[in-house]
């Protein structure tokens, strides 16, 4: 079970994933950009405070270089029981959210998405490499080399000094 997986690529640029309507997305397209990831969910206790922070941190920072990649996730709780499209509708609508939401995911088991596969490698938490619970954030640097892997606690704007930092931004 928390037996880590072969990955053999070195940043995150080297995925491609879906979008909400199933469109390839190469992540080579957000080189250059500081980039929070997080596995989302519209029915989850820390739904509220996670979308509004990360949809203000986005406005702050987006004209600096900022992205933020949201992957909804149904495998804690059936907390995110909709579609793709529903998940991203909901972001967009009732959080304003602007940055990419994606197609739902696995990020644990034998059907993790890739791209998680590579992450959870790069930052092992809590619980090895598993991911512990919805809005689980990983800081990624404009390379694509995992900075920092915060828990599904840590509010967005605690994380906000570090997201200047790796802007470089006062």
């Amino acid at each position: 079970m928390g037996a880590s997986q072969s990955v053999s690529e070195t940043s995150i640029h080297e995925f491609t994933v879906k979008d909400a309507r199933g469109k390839d997305v190469n992540l080579s397209t957000f080189r250059g950009k500081v980039v929070l990831i997080v596995n989302v969910a519209s029915k989850c206790g820390f739904t509220d405070a996670n979308y509004t922070q990360l949809t203000q941190l986005y406005s702050t920072y987006k004209e600096k270089g900022f992205e933020v990649l949201a992957f909804p996730c149904n495998q804690f709780l059936y907390q995110e029981p909709g579609t793709s499209q529903e998940a991203q509708e909901f972001a967009c609508t009732r959080y304003k959210a602007e940055y990419p939401i994606f197609e739902k995911i696995r990020v644990n088991g034998p059907d993790t998405a890739p791209l998680y596969k590579y992450l959870k490698a790069q930052k092992p938490g809590f619980l090895g490499s598993r991911i512990k619970w919805n809005f689980t954030k990983f800081l990624v640097d404009e390379e694509g080399h995992v900075i920092q892997r915060y828990s599904p606690t840590t509010e967005p704007k605690a994380i906000e000094n570090d997201i200047k930092r790796a802007l470089r931004v006062a």
